[in-house]
């Protein structure tokens, strides 16, 4: 196992998420043969924080969703960049989840493991909510659902259909491709992270069940390494 491990890393040059998954799939072919574990050894996973937007690239994502024609693109773009919601539990909230006052509101919001989150609601987030559910009558079956975004034939919005908002918008944004909802929901956690808000505060908006999971966020990104070999001198 250790030469099929090395000749993955080495010759294949695989990544290490991808060199684990295939060490899981000999241990659950020999425990399936009845030959006991494989006892695979697991490669050490990188330390780098989960993927998050940069602040330039924040303002130009931010940018091109106020520049979208649509209330309900803004509202629904705004969602993991203001309340860290995961793209499934974006498109599952109901009108009844939101709550909004004169200067303040509420999500609440159905995640993992049947966990119920109440996060406030951003300032920002809020007035594009506002807009949204301003048209929102207007649109076609909008009485027979309690979905609060709907595609154009009045149903509840798939995950696949707000996937393809977020990546219009961040094409709009001259942002790449791979910009998805869990990047900007991993934005949304490195900035208060980064910002100082203590952990369990995060998890809890989050919806994590584990603390060491959002202590990923803690950990240098690859923009942190590059700054910091700009802290080293040079002799010009």
């Amino acid at each position: 196992m250790r030469d099929y491990r090395t000749h993955l890393q080495a010759v294949l040059k695989r990544r290490p998420a991808t060199v684990n998954n295939a060490l899981a799939a000999v241990d659950d072919f020999y425990l399936r043969s009845g030959l006991g574990p494989a006892k695979a050894v697991r490669v050490d996973l990188p330390t780098t924080a989960p993927r998050a937007l940069s602040a330039r690239a924040q303002t130009r994502y931010l940018r091109a969703v106020h520049a979208s024609p649509s209330p309900r693109d803004q509202a629904l773009a705004l969602m993991p960049f203001y309340a860290g919601t995961r793209i499934s539990e974006t498109v599952g909230l109901d009108l009844d989840d939101v709550r909004l006052s004169a200067r303040k509101g509420n999500l609440r919001i159905y995640g993992k493991g049947e966990r119920v989150r109440e996060v406030p609601i951003h300032p920002q987030l809020r007035a594009a909510l506002a807009g949204w559910l301003g048209e929102r009558p207007d649109w076609p079956g909008a009485a027979d659902t309690p979905a609060l975004f709907l595609n154009q034939r009045g149903q509840r919005l798939s995950v696949r259909g707000a996937h393809d908002i977020i990546t219009r918008i961040a094409t709009a944004a001259a942002l790449d491709d791979h910009i998805t909802a869990h990047v900007l929901r991993h934005t949304f956690a490195t900035t208060l992270v980064r910002g100082g808000t203590d952990l369990v505060t995060v998890a809890e908006l989050l919806g994590h069940a584990r603390l060491e999971t959002t202590r990923g966020y803690t950990r240098p990104t690859d923009e942190d390494r590059t700054r910091a070999l700009d802290l080293l001198p040079t002799d010009q």
